[in-house]
């Protein structure tokens, strides 16, 4: 788990170099949200369920199987792109071979199709749950509403996680709800809500593989609640100073879980500043082959522009 989060947050930050350099066009970043992302896709079996992430969900999409070389190709827009053969922006994850389920840019549109993934997975008596994440502001869209209350209706196996990082874009979270925890409107849809320390991926785990063995029990749908901080700015578009203090982000990085899940691991001798060493090194060394190769590949040919926007 830990080294999926390292890895996250290394391409992460690679990214935010090229961007800077000119090299690629546009980062959404994962950064401070890396332990609810990993430690929610551990808790499914990656084998068969189905991932509905959001633009932020890099940790997600590399426990299920995507590499940095793909999410590489994906910001460089090239041809070989799985996402969308470059047309898309990055963030826009897809991949049907690891049950990755494609994402749009209007926020919140993946959750009814999470939610009719579970239903037809239902109807033909298939063993798997799907998982779809986004932010605390997408629970104030209609497609979280009308998704949640036709899984509670039919009892589906999906599994909404909101990423509650603080900010929908400039909008802090004081400004989005009522109620104290977006948690809190679980109740309404007839299913159990739980709010977890989203920094903690041992937490997220626990809650996530909860709320999987419900769905697998044909009890229905669960809303968890992971609460961690946007540690970026709201992409590489953004400047995050005109609606926050600086002395703000600094404390949320105290809680940065790349540091104290590492902490954590040493206090258990599971892991040891050799290992952690090696495991960087090997991370660089993933990162910058795709960096290269991405930056190398060919763009998607002209021709092709028509490819999967019309039937053919």
């Amino acid at each position: 788990m830990y080294r999926t989060m390292l890895l996250a947050r290394r391409i992460d930050e690679r990214m935010w170099l090229l961007n800077r350099a000119g090299k690629i066009p546009f980062v959404i970043s994962c950064q401070g949200q890396e332990a609810a992302q990993v430690g929610a896709a551990f808790a499914l079996d990656r084998a068969k369920d189905y991932a509905l992430p959001y633009y932020r969900d890099m940790g997600v999409v590399l426990a299920f199987g995507m590499t940095a070389k793909e999410l590489m190709l994906s910001g460089f827009a090239k041809a070989e792109d799985p996402n969308s053969g470059g047309r898309q922006m990055p963030g826009h994850f897809g991949q049907k071979t690891n049950r990755i389920v494609t994402g749009s840019s209007p926020v919140t549109t993946q959750v009814p199709h999470a939610v009719g993934i579970a239903l037809a997975g239902k109807m033909e008596q298939k063993d798997f749950v799907s998982l779809v994440t986004f932010g605390e502001g997408s629970s104030n869209q209609g497609d979280f509403h009308e998704g949640a209350n036709f899984a509670g209706v039919h009892k589906l196996p999906v599994i909404f996680m909101v990423e509650n990082n603080k900010y929908a874009i400039s909008v802090p979270v004081s400004k989005q709800l009522a109620c104290e925890k977006v948690s809190d409107r679980a109740q309404g849809y007839g299913m159990p809500g739980i709010t977890v320390d989203g920094n903690d991926p041992l937490a997220v785990y626990e809650a996530v593989k909860q709320a999987a063995d419900r769905g697998r029990r044909g009890e229905g749908p669960s809303l968890i609640e992971a609460v961690s901080y946007r540690l970026t700015a709201h992409s590489s578009d953004d400047d995050d100073r005109t609606y926050r203090q600086k002395e703000e982000v600094e404390a949320a990085r105290q809680e940065d879980s790349i540091h104290t899940f590492s902490a954590y691991l040493r206090e258990l001798g599971v892991l040891t500043e050799e290992k952690e060493q090696e495991m960087q090194n090997e991370i660089m060394s993933l990162v910058n082959e795709a960096t290269d190769y991405a930056e190398n590949a060919a763009y998607a040919d002209p021709e092709t522009i028509f490819n999967y926007v019309y039937a053919e």
